[in-house]
């Protein structure tokens, strides 16, 4: 009996996050569906702009003074967020979504693990690097992915550690008000390129209902979801079950885009899980704890 109260909630911030996982990748296959029309600089426009719009509106963070905080950790979350978000768009021109999101996740990896010595961890980033070599077009293949969807993929990555990085610093200064000012300012770098690549193709009307689901679906459901998952779970219970998230988007390329994997390149991916999984289990560190943006 006195179980219950205990795991009702831990079992209700693990479905969210599934849920939450879910739809970040069937936004992601959404936003693909928008590149023949907009490319994928204008589904970046169409994701940060609009969900930027609704956070401002839900939020209001005019309300309250933001005099006196760091807004450079602000703006630098901003920024890679907005940079973050278009490469990862660009690699899902030529890769599959759910190699893709295994590449961009190596760097939130590489930061859980960075300055680590512990014997275990160097079984982490060794399938790290075998995961990277099985997937990365090192030699000729017929079925080599594409090498500029993957540097674009992995410079994700590196914008998803900055994004953790800086996000830190953001809220604790922002508090709440982070995400919606952070979204904005990604919005104010994306737009332009959406702009500059699409033009008036953007104003379709015909197109306003999946720019609406991408927002919807990629920023304002799941952010809502995850901080319920995150004031409910233990850190390392949370970046467990993130660790999913190749395998997720792998089976959303499936179902959504009819992409298809090779079995070498779902081995890959299960060895970039596993390293996931071990990292959030065996170290101490809140890296892999942040809201995601991808």
């Amino acid at each position: 009996m006195s179980s219950r109260p205990t795991v009702a909630p831990v079992a209700l911030a693990v479905g969210v996050l599934l849920i939450s996982m879910v739809s970040y990748q069937c936004g992601a296959s959404l936003a693909v569906h928008l590149f023949p029309q907009v490319g994928a600089q204008g589904a970046t426009a169409y994701r940060l702009g609009i969900s930027a719009l609704i956070l401002l509106l839900w939020r209001r963070p005019w309300r309250r003074s933001g005099s006196g905080r760091d807004r450079r950790a602000l703006w630098g979350y901003g920024l890679s967020m907005g940079a973050m978000n278009m490469v990862f768009y660009l690699s899902l021109r030529t890769i599959p979504l759910g190699i893709a999101v295994a590449l961009e996740f190596t760097g939130p990896l590489a930061l859980a693990l960075c300055g680590s010595r512990r014997p275990v961890d160097f079984v982490w980033i060794a399938l790290v690097v075998a995961g990277l070599c099985l997937l990365l077009p090192l030699r000729e293949q017929v079925h080599a992915l594409d090498p500029v969807g993957v540097m674009y993929a992995l410079a994700a990555g590196v914008g998803w550690a900055l994004y953790i990085v800086l996000g830190k610093k953001a809220g604790m200064a922002y508090g709440g008000d982070a995400v919606t000012l952070g979204t904005s300012i990604g919005a104010l770098l994306a737009i332009p390129f959406g702009v500059a690549h699409a033009g008036s193709a953007l104003l379709s009307p015909a197109l306003l209902p999946y720019a609406v689901g991408v927002a919807v679906l990629s920023s304002a459901l799941p952010y809502s979801l995850e901080m319920v998952a995150l004031t409910r779970l233990p850190a390392r219970t949370f970046g467990t079950l993130l660790s999913l998230e190749p395998a997720i988007a792998a089976l959303a390329g499936m179902a959504l885009l009819g992409e298809r994997l090779s079995p070498l390149q779902w081995t890959a991916i299960a060895a970039i899980i596993v390293a996931a999984a071990g990292t959030a289990l065996s170290v101490n560190r809140p890296a892999l704890t942040e809201p995601l943006a991808n």
